[in-house]
């Protein structure tokens, strides 16, 4: 049966009605259908896999792969021999093409690097097609029907807040809806007050910001500052401590819901009302493991996780090492959803706060900082360590070939006029000898504060 969009959405509805064996059934089957897609065009995979079953339906039997090793293999790794790595960085390092397809069918994004790899990732027609599905299966569990009348009844006005500038999944959407006047983009990188001024004209129902985004403006909204109404509110990128959802939702009089994907898997989970994130295992399987990659019981917290994505078969992610720590629940979530509950142990928003010279204190979310640096030529890998009050110290990887001293200047110009936006000028911000440091599960965390 062909999988449009409205037959995945009945498929994905179905599964979760069914329970627990159906949503196993459809990963087995999904899985062998993948493995042997990827054997048969990807020259990669076709190495990798040459001693393997012809059907392999349980993840464990495949050999773990990570980007470090994928992305020197880009041309053999993809499936369409049209696509090559050459034709990906020029297209991603060109900003005029941000919101337009990749070689004409694809969604293009790039990764940061917190594993201390870069990566370029593109999504297919079927994998955003299957996007769509889980998105409307969660907000059917999110929303009331008295809700979604709600949302409609004020315009249904949705806020995404994006980071401006380089090939972010949430930019190519938005850029895509731009003229829409119901749904608009918010640049996180201007200061909080400019922020919170625009929100404020433009009354979202819905809204999308970053997860220390929406800690910062539940703070705006408990000052008085920040005056919207939204019907729900959409977090990313980032884990919060547990109890800060509940003050977002507190702050904002709104639905907290939030979601665990990344470039690799942008439809990996979403939340419930019972603050567990719900995988979607009829189309990701996520292996909690540990060193070795050894399966870790339910309970217990993992060393990683390895992610094998079943939609997206232009660029197969096959037990993938995520890098990131997870907590499987032992037991059937209290929502009453047969998907599988997680908690992330190994994505947190660290937020940024500085004195000012004067009147109340100035924080910053570390998506601001690390998003300007990214964008610097030379830059492979940093690290933003918050050392003391007004101090800022940068560990600092210059990418091979490029002059240290020269990416340095940059890294600390940029920075600099960050601050100064910010009107924290009296910052002090130096580069120190060491390097950046890995957390345990091999991921690089972009900002550590102040302790």
């Amino acid at each position: 049966m062909t999988e449009g969009r409205l037959w995945l959405l009945r498929d994905a509805r179905t599964a979760h009605k069914q329970g627990t064996e159906a949503i196993a059934r459809r990963q087995r089957d999904r899985l062998a259908d993948m493995v042997a897609f990827a054997r048969t065009h990807s020259p990669y995979y076709r190495k990798l896999y040459r001693t393997l079953p012809e059907r392999v339906a349980d993840p464990t039997l495949l050999p773990v792969t990570s980007k470090a090793e994928l992305m020197p293999q880009f041309d053999d790794w993809v499936t369409d021999p049209a696509v090559t790595l050459a034709r990906a960085q020029a297209f991603a390092d060109d900003p005029q093409r941000i919101g337009q397809p990749f070689a004409g069918r694809y969604t293009l994004s790039t990764t940061s690097g917190t594993t201390g790899t870069p990566g370029i990732f593109l999504q297919d027609a079927r994998a955003s097609a299957v996007t769509g599905a889980m998105m409307m299966r969660a907000l059917a569990t999110w929303l009331s029907a008295r809700e979604v009348a709600r949302i409609a009844r004020g315009g249904a006005r949705i806020a995404l807040l994006t980071p401006v500038g380089g090939h972010f999944a949430t930019t190519v959407a938005a850029a895509r809806l731009a003229g829409r006047r119901r749904i608009k983009a918010f640049s996180v990188h201007q200061p909080l007050p400019e922020l919170v001024d625009q929100l404020n004209a433009f009354s979202p129902a819905v809204l999308a910001p970053y997860a220390s985004i929406g800690a910062l403006l539940a703070g705006e909204a408990e000052a008085g500052r920040l005056r919207i109404d939204p019907v729900l509110v959409v977090l990313s990128a980032e884990g919060l401590p547990i109890p800060e959802y509940a003050r977002i939702a507190s702050a904002l009089h709104a639905n907290v819901r939030t979601s665990y994907a990344a470039n690799e898997c942008p439809f990996l989970s979403q939340s419930c009302a019972d603050g567990w994130l719900h995988l979607n295992a009829d189309w990701a399987i996520l292996e909690p493991v540990d060193a070795d990659h050894q399966p870790v019981p339910p309970g217990q917290r993992s060393h990683t996780v390895l992610l094998t994505n079943l939609a997206n078969r232009t660029q197969p992610i096959l037990r993938y090492n995520l890098g990131d720590a997870v907590l499987v629940r032992p037991n059937p979530c209290p929502c009453g959803d047969p998907l599988p509950a997680i908690r992330v142990q190994g994505r947190t928003a660290d937020l940024l706060t500085f004195p000012a010279r004067g009147g109340e204190p100035v924080t910053i979310a570390p998506l601001a900082i690390s998003l300007a640096l990214e964008r610097i030529p030379g830059v492979e890998l940093f690290q933003i360590v918050h050392t003391a009050p007004t101090d800022l110290a940068i560990r600092l990887q210059p990418a091979p070939g490029a002059d240290p001293h020269r990416v340095w200047q940059t890294v600390h110009a940029e920075i600099t006029r960050l601050l100064t936006d910010h009107k924290l000028d009296h910052i002090t911000v130096t580069r120190t000898a060491e390097p950046p440091q890995q957390t345990s599960g091999g991921k690089f965390r972009t900002v550590i504060p102040l302790t």
